[in-house]
């Protein structure tokens, strides 16, 4: 019996793929526990419909963060921070700081989003790596200056 798979099944299949399974594990296991439906012209079709709305989805989360891009890319953020002597900060500027200053400049990026491989600990530009989508990163430029 073929069936379209709802949700992942282990050693089965995964959500949205059509596979052949025996008829008895269908009838009694995934089709009662609503892990799977029958593969009929109805369910084939509202699958592709699926498909269809999650690849427009997809394709529209990435223009959303081309544009984010390209704003991001055309702006410096300033921080100000303690520093001593070499222009060495007490501390250090972190990805969280460098959310916070993005957000008061409206724009709203997690801190798991930066890709900032150690903390800023001097003065001066940096850039630093955003990871705004799977396909899409920018790069922001922060300037630390002497508080």
């Amino acid at each position: 019996m073929k069936v379209i798979f709802l949700k992942d099944v282990k050693g089965k299949g995964k959500a949205g793929e059509i596979k052949d399974v025996s008829e008895g594990y269908a009838r009694n296991y995934l089709l009662p526990k609503k892990m799977a439906v029958e593969a009929n012209k109805g369910s084939l079709n509202q699958l592709e419909a699926q498909k269809k709305r999650r690849q427009e989805a997809e394709e529209n989360e990435r223009r959303e963060a081309i544009a984010l891009k390209e704003k991001i890319e055309n702006m410096t953020i300033e921080m100000k921070a303690k520093s001593g002597e070499g222009g060495r900060l007490f501390g250090s500027i972190t990805s969280k700081q460098i959310a916070q200053s993005l957000k008061k400049a409206k724009i709203s990026i997690d801190k798991r989003k930066i890709d900032l491989p150690e903390p800023i600990r001097s003065l001066g530009y940096t850039d630093v790596p955003l990871k705004l989508h799977p396909q899409v990163s920018a790069k922001v430029k922060i300037h630390v200056t002497e508080e």
